[in-house]
């Protein structure tokens, strides 16, 4: 009931190695930085990219290398869907990622997939890994240890720390997500705040009907399945495990513990 198969097809999941051989599914979360920290990560080195420094020009990363941006013809249209275009003389970049001026890159160990772009004025701390056609937009604020799959949204304004991010996951406003992993298709609305905190001294405990579970975690804040949604300005207590196809309603607090799957929470 809480192994992470019950919450999500791994499937096509190209990281679906950090739930290998767990028993449950924020054993995940346990996993990720020993994960992040074991992978080789392309080079990020161009003359314009300086630690913690805002770029004064678009920079290209297109076969394994940064390339300036200046003289290149690019196109912004539906990110998600592989539409992210570059054209440099007149011949075409397929699979180029953008990272916009006005974007800071602090720290090392940042994977770019192909089409992404990260807009001007988004902060990423590495280490950091931003798959296939994922955009992370104006004001975002990654703080490290940050994995995000395919075609995902990391919005306006978002912060996301530690966390899990599976394929087609959207957090596009306004969101807080700290030590959390959504599911395939999970869509975050504006203003979703994940508490990752006790009050109390401890670790975070999962509720389930059966008894407490002691998550070995100090920090810990929401898990959501495959199709999951929250709505405006809901928020969930540290250690809330919300099922596949599971609601979330607009302006309610989840309360800890496991909610089955399709529940609606009100």
């Amino acid at each position: 009931m809480l192994e992470a198969t019950s919450f999500f097809d791994l499937t096509n999941f190209d990281h679906k190695h950090i739930f290998q051989d767990t028993d449950y599914v924020w054993d995940g979360l346990i996993n990720l930085k020993p994960y992040m920290n074991s992978l080789d990560y392309d080079s990020l080195e161009h003359k314009e990219l300086q630690d913690g420094v805002p770029l004064q020009t678009h920079l290209i990363y297109y076969q394994g290398r940064l390339h300036s941006g200046k003289g290149c013809a690019m196109s912004w249209d539906n990110v998600g869907k592989g539409r992210l275009s570059v054209t440099r003389n007149g011949e075409s970049l397929p699979g180029a990622s953008v990272i916009m001026a006005g974007a800071v890159i602090m720290g090392e160990k940042i994977q770019l997939g192909k089409g992404v772009l990260v807009e001007s004025g988004a902060l990423i701390k590495g280490p950091a890994i931003l798959g296939d056609y994922t955009e992370v937009r104006q004001g975002a604020y990654l703080r490290g240890y940050c994995l995000a799959g395919k075609r995902c949204v990391i919005g306006h304004t978002t912060e996301v720390k530690h966390s899990i991010f599976l394929d087609d996951t959207k957090a596009g406003h306004f969101a807080y997500l700290g030590d959390s992993i959504l599911g395939n298709n999970a869509n975050l609305g504006a203003g979703t705040k994940f508490a990752n905190l006790r009050f109390l001294a401890g670790n975070v405990q999962v509720r389930t009907d059966e008894k407490m579970i002691d998550t070995g975690l100090r920090k810990m804040g929401a898990i959501l399945g495959d199709q999951a949604q929250t709505g405006c300005n809901s928020v969930t207590n540290p250690g809330t495990l919300i099922g596949s196809e599971g609601i979330l309603m607009p302006n309610t607090t989840a309360t800890s513990g496991f909610h089955a799957p399709k529940k609606v929470i009100r």
